[in-house]
């Protein structure tokens, strides 16, 4: 990659849904911009970043708390031998708790060669196991028959409010990608349902991730080279840096 082809995250705009939310059209010249920005941006760097008003960072701030002190009251007890009921591997850890080292990337030893030095993961050419724990927390209804339509999971220890807090931070997110969906439809001269339509019913999935950064030392692949396999990923903001995205340019 040349010096002039380099991005940084201030090159990527930041989208306000503010006004697209707001608009009594989406004919008007200034939603048709902002939802071309959105088509533009995933089409250009793999990526938007969006700032959405039904959300402010103290929704962000009780969610992780809420998710560090579940990770914190399960490890200690899964690391001495004890089985945790909240991990299924019966529904193939599509609900509940995941524990470390269950999932593991695919192999993209072709794709990483191929990176500049600067531009390589981490993590090796032949992936490991993940360091990382999570938890998936069904957001929507599931058609009935769905194959994966697995019982929710609530921890077994008790925590006061986790199905409300864990609804409430999933469904902003839901709501954020369901805006971000209809944006991107009509930025590329779709009809505004085009994705939206598709996304009724689907597997969405809160999946909050656990790194226990007392366990696991510096330079630990808490998840490896990847890419997502759902339509769209959102992520709010995090306590920690370690998250690097590639964008389309590698």
């Amino acid at each position: 990659m040349s010096q002039e082809d380099k991005v940084t995250i201030e090159d990527i705009p930041i989208v306000d849904l503010k006004t697209y939310m707001n608009a009594d059209s989406t004919d008007s010249a200034e939603v048709q911009t902002l939802c071309k920005q959105v088509s533009e941006s995933f089409h250009k760097y793999g990526i938007c970043i969006i700032k959405d008003p039904r959300v402010d960072m103290q929704d962000n701030s009780e969610y992780i708390n809420l998710m560090e002190k579940y990770f914190n009251n399960v490890s200690k007890p899964y690391y001495e031998g004890e089985t945790l009921k909240d991990v299924k591997p019966e529904y193939h850890y599509l609900v509940g708790a995941t524990p470390e080292k269950q999932e593991k990337a695919r192999k993209h030893a072709k794709k990483i060669n191929t990176l500049t030095d600067e531009n390589k993961p981490m993590s090796p050419a032949d992936p490991v196991y993940d360091a990382k724990w999570r938890y998936y927390w069904k957001i929507g209804e599931r058609p009935e028959e769905a194959m994966d339509n697995f019982p929710q999971v609530i921890p077994a220890e008790g925590i006061d409010g986790w199905e409300e807090k864990m609804d409430k931070w999933g469904y902003k997110l839901h709501d954020a990608v369901y805006t971000v969906a209809e944006m991107a439809a009509l930025g590329m001269g779709l009809n505004k349902d085009k994705f939206t339509s598709c996304l009724k019913g689907g597997a969405h999935l809160l999946a909050p991730t656990g790194s226990d950064l007392a366990r696991n030392g510096h330079g630990s692949i808490f998840a490896g080279f990847h890419y997502d396999i759902s339509f769209l990923t959102i992520h709010g903001k995090s306590r920690y840096p370690g998250l690097f995205v590639w964008l389309r340019n590698n």
